[in-house]
């Protein structure tokens, strides 16, 4: 079962979703509040994945997801918003957004998107998708720093960049899906990132694939 917080100040959307999740299979609805601070104070540690909107009273959702992670670093956070302006998608992605999402999309595809996610992907409307490369084509690369990753890792980070998930990268290099984790987990720390949304804007931006 995935496990789902829900962070949304508008009373009628917070409680349809977290309907919605109760009826769904194989989702666990967890808890739901109207305010990041709240959030950030009260969420158990034991969800999966937190649904984030962004315009919320007081503390923005882009403004609570490095907090979020610093306190629950293996929380999947997606955001769910009507926003899809430039500059709050790029900033979401830089403090470690793991997916973005319209609140416009069928709920069934909400529902995918949120299995996407906990195989390893980073989950985004199509709309979304397609700004962010455009936004990330815009970043002239930088001179290509050494991380001292391996050949492999690259493989990995080349894929990633792609929007590649984990089962898929394991199946493509004939490895298994630990090992990828495991490799992962290596990039992430020699890029010095957290999520896969900094480490593939990293490598954009550094000219790593």
């Amino acid at each position: 079962m995935i496990k789902i917080s829900i962070v949304e100040d508008h009373q009628d959307f917070r409680t349809g979703l977290f309907q919605l999740l109760e009826i769904a299979e194989g989702f666990l609805p967890q808890s739901a509040f109207s305010n990041a601070e709240d959030a950030i104070e009260n969420i158990s540690g034991k969800e999966d994945i937190l649904l984030l909107d962004i315009n919320l009273p007081n503390m923005s959702g882009v403004e609570a997801i490095p907090i979020l992670k610093k306190k629950f670093p293996r929380l999947k956070i997606i955001m769910l918003t009507m926003l899809d302006d430039d500059n709050t998608i790029l900033q979401a992605i830089m403090n470690g957004a793991d997916g973005y999402l319209l609140k416009k999309m069928p709920p069934n595809q909400i529902l995918t998107s949120l299995q996407t996610c906990m195989q390893g992907g980073s989950p985004m409307s199509g709309s979304i998708a397609n700004k962010v490369l455009r936004l990330f084509k815009q970043f002239v690369p930088q001179q290509n720093e050494n991380y001292l990753l391996s050949k492999r890792e690259l493989q990995i980070l080349q894929l990633l960049v792609e929007g590649t998930d984990n089962q898929e990268i394991a199946n493509k290099l004939f490895i298994s899906i630990q090992t990828v984790r495991n490799h992962i987990r290596h990039i992430y720390e020699k890029l010095q990132v957290h999520s896969k949304s900094q480490a593939v804007v990293k490598a954009i931006r550094q000219g790593l694939v």
